[in-house]
């Protein structure tokens, strides 16, 4: 766990009748800020966060093998830093570097527990030289997602409006300047959400061991089709040779109904269920010439 990580709390909120509830407002975005680094981009400039005092996280979309950031020093300043990508995971966005010579401003951050819709935040971001922020309400604090790349949020926060330009990367805060998640536009289609601490962590642990987050590797190509009898499957349509499924025995015309118990209705839930068992051994519920089959099916890593 990052050694910055809060405990659990509410937001706080400004006091009712204070004079200026504003520098509430300011000083959330001001203890933020040391950590909220500048990120070049191909089209103007993108926003990261620093994770650790050498680590700093962004998104992934536009991410360089090398990157020079620009990082608030103690004086106010903005300093050049070069920075080495350890990996990138585009099922969650996330993209990790490491800066040469550490010594960043590491943010805090907190879990979703007591976060609500309605409460207040700020989008924070530094598309140039200065810090930039953005007063936006909590929209929705949602369950577990799945992305369409293949990644998993253990929950994810949506606020009441798009992300203005540049904000990308950079981190959604709550009013006391506590990292609730790191915002994407590029994640989900339509969709700005904020990527949780929780989740981020748990990739910036699998990029460090690995350079990637280990996705399941199944190698076979599947159709959806009704399976006789009722319900839905995902009909085999090819197998790999020497791949997972192959080895198993799993051949061309076989319908794939469950993996681990879980219901598999077509490839897109083949592909889904599958992501997080890299390496697993699992029973495979399949129909093969009408007939109800069951294999065990040691899942790959893919390549």
């Amino acid at each position: 766990m990052n050694q910055t990580q809060a405990s659990a709390s509410p937001p706080s909120t400004p006091t009712a009748g204070a004079a200026d509830p504003s520098a509430a407002f300011a000083a959330a975005v001001a203890r933020v800020a040391p950590s909220v680094v500048h990120v070049p981009r191909r089209r103007g400039g993108g926003s990261g966060l620093a994770w650790t005092e050498e680590l700093v996280i962004t998104s992934s979309f536009h991410a360089a093998d090398q990157l020079s950031l620009g990082v608030q020093a103690a004086d106010g300043t903005i300093v050049e830093r070069a920075a080495t990508l350890v990996g990138r995971d585009p099922g969650t966005d996330v993209a990790l570097y490491r800066v040469s010579g550490g010594g960043l401003a590491p943010a805090t951050t907190r879990s979703l527990d007591g976060l609500a819709a309605g409460h207040l935040g700020f989008a924070v971001a530094r598309p140039g030289r200065a810090i930039r922020a953005s007063l936006r309400a909590i929209g929705v604090v949602g369950p577990e997602l799945r992305t369409p790349a293949g990644g998993r949020l253990d929950r994810y926060v949506e606020t009441d409006r798009a992300l203005p330009r540049g904000f990308g990367g950079g981190p959604l805060v709550d009013l006391r300047g506590e990292v609730i998640g790191m915002n994407t536009r590029t994640l989900l289609g339509g969709t700005d959400l904020a990527v949780p601490a929780v989740t981020i962590q748990r990739v910036i642990e699998a990029l460090l061991a690995h350079g990637r987050v280990p996705r399941g590797y199944f190698g076979v190509a599947a159709y959806p089709v009704a399976v006789p009898g009722g319900g839905r499957g995902a009909l085999v349509a090819s197998v790999e040779d020497g791949g997972p499924a192959a080895t198993a025995g799993i051949v061309v015309g076989d319908i794939i109904v469950a993996i681990a118990a879980e219901p598999v209705r077509g490839p897109d839930e083949l592909r889904l269920v599958l992501v997080d068992r890299a390496g697993a051994t699992v029973e495979v519920a399949l129909v093969r010439g009408g007939a109800a089959h069951t294999l065990t099916v040691a899942i790959g890593t893919r390549p």
